[in-house]
């Protein structure tokens, strides 16, 4: 098992003035990327920004039109660099009829050092469903098995695809914490996810993808910080036009009588606030969050899949 984080000066994998079209649409514009090892990395991004083909090119699944890809400084389908990582991907197919342990039998043996079975179902928590037939899985327990098969082969760079869609709130944050285990061990991750909390609270690295160039890319913490976003929370009389019309609101929301603003710069909107509505209480500002950042970087409407 890797059991140190190996030399961060040499990346792990790497695009350079990478473009990609697929007809007339350019889904890549000449990107630059290099992923460091034992670093989890957050790709993030609206529908189209361009995540799907960026894993696509460095699993060797495309090709560029322009620029290179490299992969442990090969090309990403040679043998040996495949198998150097592992890949959990919604788009992946088994066959249902094959048990838990046989589809871990069988994709240890692509590997020359894999880890053993009971430890891939055990980081998994797959013990008591290893002889039950994929088909008879739950959706969540689905998941739990495609991360045992990307994790199976003790793999340098692991690449998950929405690891937790499907997932309760218990099975999502023990697979969080295995994530995290894999990240410590010395492996590089590769995320991609719809929730925006599992971006925050996992990544070390965000990079956020719009309309094929990078947006922004850093700590998810400098990532708020690019937005310079504030969130005001209060019980209000005032309707909902009149709180868009205050200074530097750029959405609001409404729960009940509790309202949510998301703004600039929070004090002339608070003091405007307490000058239009004295009976105005339960006031609170805090920081953004990651998904507010977000939704304001790429200018999406709230609700629109993040992740795909």
């Amino acid at each position: 098992m890797l059991e140190t984080k190996p030399n961060v000066a040499t990346p792990v994998a790497e695009l350079r003035g990478v473009v990609k079209r697929y007809g007339k649409v350019t889904a890549l514009a000449g990107i630059d990327l290099a992923l460091q090892p034992g670093q989890l990395t957050a790709i993030l991004g609206p529908n189209g920004a361009g995540k799907t083909t960026v894993v696509k090119l460095l699993l060797g699944l495309a090709r560029p039109s322009g620029g290179s890809v490299d992969l442990f400084g090969a090309a990403p389908n040679d043998p040996a660099t495949r198998r150097r990582r592992g890949a959990m991907l919604q788009i992946g197919k088994v066959p249902e009829v094959l048990t838990v342990r046989e589809h871990l039998d069988l994709f240890a043996s692509y590997y020359p050092r894999p880890l053993p079975i009971a430890e891939a179902l055990r980081r998994a928590g797959l013990e008591r469903f290893a002889d039950r037939r994929f088909g008879e899985l739950s959706g969540g327990e689905r998941q739990r098995t495609l991360f045992a098969l990307a994790l199976v082969g003790d793999p340098e760079l692991l690449f998950l695809d929405e690891p937790t869609v499907g997932m309760d709130v218990e099975a999502r944050r023990a697979l969080w914490q295995e994530i995290r285990r894999a990240v410590a061990e010395g492996r590089s991750v590769v995320l991609t996810t719809h929730y925006l909390e599992e971006a925050d609270a996992l990544a070390e690295r965000v990079v956020v993808l719009h309309q094929g160039r990078i947006l922004a890319d850093g700590p998810p913490a400098a990532i708020k910080r690019q937005a310079a976003l504030r969130r005001i929370r209060c019980r209000t009389l005032l309707g909902e036009a009149e709180l868009a019309a205050l200074p530097g609101v750029r959405a609001v929301t409404r729960d009940g009588d509790r309202v949510e603003l998301l703004v600039g710069d929070a004090e002339p909107a608070v003091r405007e606030l307490l000058a239009r509505d004295p009976t105005l209480i339960d006031l609170e500002v805090r920081s953004a969050g990651l998904e507010e950042a977000f939704l304001a970087l790429t200018a999406t409407p709230r609700g629109v899949d993040a992740a795909a």
